[in-house]
C-alpha cells in the first residue's frame, strides 16, 4: 500500500530578481528544511516551487516510494488528485505553489483567459507555450508591494496633471478625453483609458527615454531641495528607474495602483489584470501555464500590442484589489483564500502554542503543506512512520487523507 503523504524537495529558481542570500524567505526556507544546504551569500533565491512543473519537479524524500519525483508519482497514481480534479485536469495537478523574494520588479505583465491562450499559442507557441489561463494568487508572508490594476480616474488625471512628461508621451487629445470622461459612463472611460494607455506604450524609444531622462532629473532636482514629489509619485519612479533605466515601464506607475499588502493579506490577479510585483516576500499559487504577456520592467520578449488589446481597463481602487480570506466556521485557526476559479484555493493554519494536537482536516483535492513556522511531530492514518515538521517542510497530501 502506496504512502499517500510524504516530504518533498522543492526546487528553487534563482532568477536575478530574487533577495540575495539569507535576506530571501526562499533562503531561509530552504536553510532550515534542509541544514546540508549552503546558502550562498551572494546569489539571489528568487522561486521555490512547489509542484510538479516539468521544470522543477519537486523530489520525493521517502524511500519506500520507487518514483523519483511528484510529477512521476501522480501519472502513476492519478487518483491521489481526488475524482474532481483528477476528471477536470486529465489527471495532472492544476497548480503551482510557490515561494517568491522580490528585490527588484518583476515586468509589467499580464495572464491571457484561456480564449487568448489557445489563440496566442497557435500564433506563438515559443512565446506561450500552452493553452491555459494563469490565475495567480499572492499572500505575503513580509510587508509586500506590487502594481495592480487600472487607478482610480481622478489619480490618473492628477498625474496627467501634474507630470508634464507624461502628458507629452500621451498626447493632449488623448489626455483630454480622459479629463472629459464622466464616471456615469464607465464604457467611455474605459475607452479613453484604453487609448492613453495605448499610446505611452506604444510610443517611440527615443521620444520615451528622453521624456524619462527629463522627469528624472526634474524629479531628482525637487528630491534633492528638499520638496515633496508625492505629486509625481517620485520615490517609486526614481526607485524603479535606477532597476530598469531607459524603460517604458516607469511610466506606469501613474496608470496602475500601488497596492501595499500587510503579513497574511492576499491579492488575486485574474486574467487580462496588469500587474508587476515590486518588493517583498509571498507565498503563490497559480494555474499551470507559462503563458505571460508583458511590457515593461523586463529584458525579456514584449508583446505590448497584445497586451494593449487584452487589459481590463476598469479602474477601481487599490484597496479593492486585497482579497479577503474567510475564517473557517467549522476551525477558527482555518482562514480560507477561495478564488473565483476551479484550479486552486489556499489555506492559512495557524495553530496557537497552547494546541498541542491538530488534525489538519481531509480536502477532496490533493495538496500541498507548507511550514512556514514552527516545529511538528506529524503522522498520517496512511503513514507508517512519523515525519518532522519544521519550518521549510513541505509535504503533498493525496485526496481525502488527514
Amino acid at each position: 500500500f502506496p504512502p499517500v503523504v510524504f516530504p518533498l524537495s522543492c526546487a528553487v529558481q534563482n532568477y536575478s530578481w530574487g533577495k540575495v542570500g539569507l535576506t530571501s524567505e526562499v533562503a531561509k526556507l530552504l536553510a532550515s528544511s534542509d541544514p546540508l544546504v549552503q546558502i550562498q551569500p551572494e546569489q539571489p533565491y528568487a522561486e521555490l516551487w512547489m509542484g510538479a512543473h516539468p521544470r522543477g519537479d519537486a523530489i520525493i524524500r521517502d524511500n519506500r516510494i520507487p518514483q523519483k519525483t511528484l510529477g512521476q508519482w501522480i501519472a502513476d497514481n492519478p487518483a491521489c488528485l481526488g475524482v474532481k480534479v483528477k476528471d477536470a485536469f486529465q489527471g495532472r495537478l492544476p497548480f503551482l505553489f510557490k515561494v517568491l523574494s522580490v528585490n527588484t520588479a518583476l515586468s509589467i505583465q499580464a495572464h491571457p483567459n484561456k480564449e487568448l491562450a489557445e489563440k496566442l499559442h497557435a500564433q506563438l507557441p515559443e512565446h506561450y507555450p500552452d493553452t491555459n489561463h494563469k490565475p495567480e494568487m499572492a499572500i505575503a508572508l513580509t510587508p509586500f508591494e506590487g502594481l495592480c490594476g487600472f487607478r482610480p480616474v481622478e489619480e490618473i488625471v492628477s498625474f496627467l496633471q501634474n507630470v508634464p512628461e507624461l502628458r507629452t508621451l500621451i498626447g493632449e487629445v488623448a489626455a483630454e478625453q480622459l479629463e472629459r470622461s464622466g464616471s456615469d459612463d464607465p464604457r467611455g472611460v474605459s475607452a479613453a483609458l484604453r487609448v492613453c494607455f495605448t499610446r505611452l506604450m506604444k510610443s517611440e524609444k527615443k521620444f520615451f527615454v528622453d521624456q524619462l531622462n527629463m522627469l528624472v532629473k526634474r524629479i531628482s532636482q525637487e528630491a534633492a531641495e528638499g520638496k515633496d514629489t508625492s505629486g509625481s509619485n517620485g520615490d517609486l519612479l526614481l526607485r524603479l528607474h535606477s532597476q530598469y533605466p531607459g524603460d517604458i515601464g516607469c511610466f506606469t506607475i501613474y496608470f496602475l495602483n500601488l497596492v501595499r499588502l500587510e503579513p497574511g493579506d492576499a491579492m488575486f490577479l485574474g486574467a487580462n489584470e496588469p500587474h508587476a510585483y515590486l518588493h517583498g516576500d509571498c507565498v503563490e499559487c497559480m494555474a499551470c501555464s507559462d503563458n505571460t504577456v508583458r511590457a515593461g520592467l523586463t529584458p525579456k520578449f514584449i508583446d505590448v500590442l497584445t497586451l494593449c488589446e487584452m487589459l481590463n481597463y476598469t479602474p477601481a481602487p487599490s484597496s479593492s484589489k486585497i482579497f479577503p480570506a474567510t475564517q473557517s466556521p467549522l476551525d477558527p485557526s482555518v482562514y480560507l483564500y477561495d478564488p473565483p476559479v476551479p484550479d486552486f484555493a489556499i489555506m492559512r493554519i495557524e495553530i496557537p502554542p497552547s494546541i498541542k494536537l491538530y488534525l489538519v482536516s481531509a480536502v477532496d483535492s490533493a495538496s500541498i503543506l507548507l511550514v512556514i513556522q514552527g516545529t511538528a511531530v506529524g503522522t498520517s492514518t496512511a503513514a507508517a512512520s512519523e515525519m518532522t515538521l519544521r519550518r521549510g517542510s513541505v509535504l503533498f497530501i493525496s485526496a481525502n487523507e488527514s
